[in-house]
């Protein structure tokens, strides 16, 4: 009989077992992963209240945890959490079964403390958490994925100049970034963003520790690809690894093949630097991007949400119970 409990520090050594178990899992199925020791410190989901474990006859087979909760998540009015992939895990036998009973008891606490926007990283090859979390009402949203710094075969004409811009000529690629901002406006994405947050991006480039690489056709800027160290999650923050940040190419030079020999030229730039895998994240409802980078590289984590509606809070709920109490009882003839 499955026992389910708060999530505490004294679980945190076990939680940490399954965890990278759960991470090589992946690794075995994804060529590019780094290898991983040690993960990101568990304690502050001890500490945040808001994780649960799940146990057979004291033997801990799971957990389930999240980060401390943000209004507006997602550019909704609601309240919303995140579960990164090392803040959860499950033992092979019974997987499904187990983090379906971990999340109806997280899932019942969150609600009670109005975090009503639900998401969750899970592993890209674990079928079995991925049905689990489908069935309980999530959707896919962003994916992760990597391949190594290995070259591929890309025809491309000789008037395309690759290179690296120096770090206050972020304002080259402003007329692609507006762009790629109105693409993602635009429908299945509909993230929609203000003016302002263009401008906010050319000020980060230009301070943050990012590099942007071009490919000029005739000294016109027509595509770019924005590499960070910064990742998602802790594998794409491995020493190895750098992640591909940001990406686009005009609309009438798609299909040329110039985002390839850029991409081409990016990976022979860090692989001559001693990096060994390249990471990219987007969104699984942005098809530009989804039927370029999954062309490219294999997918690792898939992160899935979950909306509740308003009704299931509490406040909102008692109203709606007291308004049908005072409702008329009509018996039908």
């Amino acid at each position: 009989m499955f026992r389910i409990e708060s999530f505490k520090k004294a679980h945190i050594d076990r939680a940490r077992e399954i965890a990278l178990e759960n991470y090589e899992n992946e690794k075995s199925a994804v060529v590019g992963l780094p290898n991983i020791d040690t993960l990101p410190d568990l304690r502050p989901f001890a500490d945040n209240g808001l994780g649960k474990a799940i146990f057979d006859n004291g033997n801990m087979l799971g957990f389930l945890c999240c980060e401390v909760p943000w209004d507006k998540a997602f550019g909704s009015a609601s309240k919303g959490t995140f579960t990164p992939i090392h803040a959860h895990g499950a033992v092979l036998e019974n997987r499904s079964i187990i983090y379906k009973r971990l999340y109806q008891a997280a899932a019942e606490k969150w609600v009670s403390d109005g975090i009503t926007y639900h998401a969750i990283a899970l592993y890209a090859h674990d079928s079995q958490a991925i049905n689990a979390f489908f069935t309980y009402g999530f959707g896919l949203r962003c994916i992760d994925a990597v391949r190594p710094l290995v070259n591929f075969e890309s025809a491309l004409c000789s008037a395309v100049i690759f290179h690296e811009l120096e770090k206050d000529a972020a304002e080259q690629v402003r007329a692609m970034r507006v762009l790629q901002t109105a693409h993602m406006g635009e429908s299945p994405c509909f993230m929609r963003s203000l003016p302002t947050d263009v401008e906010k991006w050319l000020k980060r480039a230009e301070t943050r520790d990012s590099r942007l690489f071009t490919a000029n056709l005739y000294e016109k800027p027509v595509a770019y690809i924005e590499v960070m160290d910064d990742g998602e999650n802790f594998a794409a923050e491995h020493c190895d690894m750098k992640n591909i940040k940001g990406a686009f190419c005009l609309p009438e030079y798609r299909g040329k093949g110039i985002v390839q020999g850029l991409l081409n030229y990016v990976i022979s730039a860090l692989k001559s630097e001693g990096y060994s895998s390249l990471g990219v994240d987007f969104e699984s409802f942005n098809p530009t991007a989804s039927g370029f980078w999954l062309k490219h590289f294999t997918a690792y984590t898939n992160s899935v949400v979950r909306r509740i509606d308003e009704c299931a809070l509490l406040d909102v709920g008692e109203q709606y119970m007291q308004t049908a109490a005072k409702a008329p009882c009509v018996i039908p003839a």
